[in-house]
């Protein structure tokens, strides 16, 4: 894991679901078995394991795997307060993405990076391709527009990386109250 370093001995929360793999294998058990401190897994649209029907509220529960904590970021709360951020050092989020502005991983990124940057948390982004990399198409978003399926003035088809669109977010000022992130 290219972070060790980095996120060892730290309080960790994990923004994953399904997608989230190395290899064969899930990145909470990966980090589980390095010894990583998981503090509680976010689950975005559809739940930790994608189970969840689109639009299905997604609820609190507990992984049976591990034993670690699972807060719903699709239910009656698409953002974390500060009572779930303050035992946190970072967040990890790593959901791959197939680059269209309306797919909600990006908004629950976002979400979760104005909590990160309200409370002081670190945010680590895992990149992963964007399927749809190689083109840029559609109508740029009108604000009149903006809901959690589209947060952005970026077109249909972004062409950018889940990293790199979390960058674009940061460095823009498209956080609430022009927040920013300790975006990595």
């Amino acid at each position: 894991f290219k972070y060790l370093d980095f996120i060892k001995d730290k309080r960790i929360g994990l923004v994953v679901n399904q997608t989230s793999t190395i290899g064969n294998t899930h990145i909470v058990d990966s980090l589980k078995s390095l010894g990583i401190n998981i503090q509680k897994i976010f689950a975005p649209e559809h739940g930790f394991r994608g189970t969840a029907d689109r639009g299905e509220h997604v609820k609190d529960d507990i992984d049976p795997g591990t034993g670690i904590k699972i807060v719903s970021l699709y239910g009656k709360n698409l953002r974390p307060g500060p009572e779930l951020m303050g035992d946190l050092d970072l967040v990890i989020f790593d959901i791959q993405d197939v680059g269209v502005r309306f797919y909600t991983f990006t908004s629950t990124m976002t979400y979760m990076m104005e909590a990160c940057a309200q409370n002081k948390v670190t945010m680590l982004v895992l990149d992963r391709p964007n399927p749809l990399g190689h083109c840029v198409d559609g109508p740029v978003m009108q604000d009149s527009y903006k809901s959690f399926v589209g947060l952005h003035p970026v077109p249909i088809i972004h062409g950018l990386t889940t990293a790199e669109y979390s960058h674009i977010i940061n460095e823009e000022g498209w956080l609430k109250d022009g927040l920013k992130c300790d975006l990595h």
